[in-house]
């Protein structure tokens, strides 16, 4: 039996820095946005920063003038994405010109995920003078720390390297960095890939035999599927389906768990004093050196252009349709951007974490020790834990 929409309105509330208000949901609605932008689900109250209407039909009244062929179009004053998650049929009608105002989406449910909206989101926070990061944060006795490089660089392993040692948990992915010096996170599950299990016990104690079972085989199965496919002579063409499904199977390896199963604890908020850029490289050896703030700042400007690469796509898209329809925020955030690193990130503390991968994530534990034991404390924090002394 097809779920009942909701008549009252759903909001979820990232600190008070961006509001997002859901409209007409049905309760599947309500958990995938959940997913998108974590739990932050909160009673209706203010006025909303972006608004996204659920509708089982959207209705186009003229025919679609592609832009993308069947992937994105327009007719009329409306810009349509035509495709939804894994290319699923169903439309989406965001306002580009209206980013960085009131932003109000329209989307068919069959849509899977709203295109953009963690994007988006973070564009409106920009437009208020709050940087989004993509980076990791703990506090860890005294300390703040803010961990932060391209995707896939060990921002979350730094994380896990504390997480048994009485480091509270503030984000993982994004941060949202205020122009005070504050870090708010949000407390969503944290992906574990099976060498992250096997190196924390009491997570891997707490997982259902269904959930290890699943872990093992698929990691064995792509290990499996390696190895024959080298064995296998050039140009065989089962090694070359296997050369595709081996990575295939090694991105299904993974389980989530909340970061009160890991950490115990979360601080919705906290000042930093420590920078870490993390980045893999192919030595054997964990290395950590001091670096400027500014080159932290200036790298990080190519990384968050990267992360709204799908958006802009869709954005050139739309101003093909409708050239003189412009985002004066869209267009300018990366010199925002520019200006909020280095305000924030110039001046304080700052390390270029380097590491082989996968590793050892007790590794990173001395060296990030010794850097932060060498800080002043904050005058609200905490007495200083060693890795010794584990949690109090």
């Amino acid at each position: 039996m097809r779920e009942q929409a909701t008549n009252s309105p759903i909001d979820f509330d990232l600190h008070g820095l961006v509001r997002v208000r859901l409209l007409n949901p049905e309760s599947s609605d309500v958990k995938t946005i959940a997913r998108q932008l974590g739990p932050l689900q909160t009673t209706t109250d203010g006025t909303p920063d972006i608004t996204v209407r659920f509708v089982d039909e959207l209705p186009i009244d003229e025919p679609v003038v592609y832009v993308s062929w069947d992937e994105s179009g327009f007719a009329g004053d409306e810009f349509y994405l035509l495709r939804g998650r894994a290319g699923a049929r169903a439309r989406t009608v965001i306002p580009f010109d209206r980013v960085g105002d009131r932003v109000d989406i329209v989307t068919e449910r069959g849509v899977g995920v709203v295109p953009h909206l963690l994007a988006l989101v973070n564009l409106t926070a920009l437009s208020k003078g709050v940087l989004p990061l993509h980076a990791t944060a703990f506090s860890y006795g005294a300390h703040g720390v803010l961990v932060t490089g391209w995707a896939k660089g060990g921002k979350t392993e730094t994380l896990l390297a504390f997480s048994q040692l009485g480091a509270r948990y503030i984000g993982d992915e994004w941060i949202y960095l205020t122009p005070e010096g504050n870090m708010f996170g949000v407390p969503e599950p944290i992906r574990l890939w099976r060498w992250h299990v096997e190196q924390l016990p009491q997570v891997k104690q707490g997982l259902s035999r269904v959930q290890r079972a699943r872990l093992t085989g698929l990691a064995k199965a792509s290990e499996a599927a390696d190895t024959v496919a080298r064995a296998l002579p050039e140009g065989n063409g089962l090694a070359s389906v296997l050369r595709r499904g081996a990575p295939i199977l090694r991105r299904q390896a993974y389980t989530h768990v909340t970061p009160i199963e890991l950490f115990g604890g979360v601080d919705p908020s906290r000042s930093f004093d420590l920078v870490v850029l993390a980045t893999s490289h192919d030595a054997d050896t964990v290395e950590l050196d001091e670096i400027k703030g500014e080159v932290v700042a200036a790298r990080m400007r190519a990384s968050l252009l990267d992360e709204r690469e799908a958006l802009l796509a869709h954005y050139r898209q739309f101003l093909y349709a409708f050239p003189d329809r412009r985002s004066e925020l869209i267009d300018s955030a990366s010199q925002i951007e520019a200006q909020l690193l280095d305000s924030t990130l110039i001046g304080r503390a700052a390390y270029h974490l380097r590491h082989p991968y996968p590793f050892e994530l007790n590794a990173l534990v001395a060296p990030l020790e010794a850097v932060l034991s060498s800080l002043p404390p904050e005058s609200n924090g905490d007495s200083f834990p060693t890795s010794a002394e584990g949690p109090s």
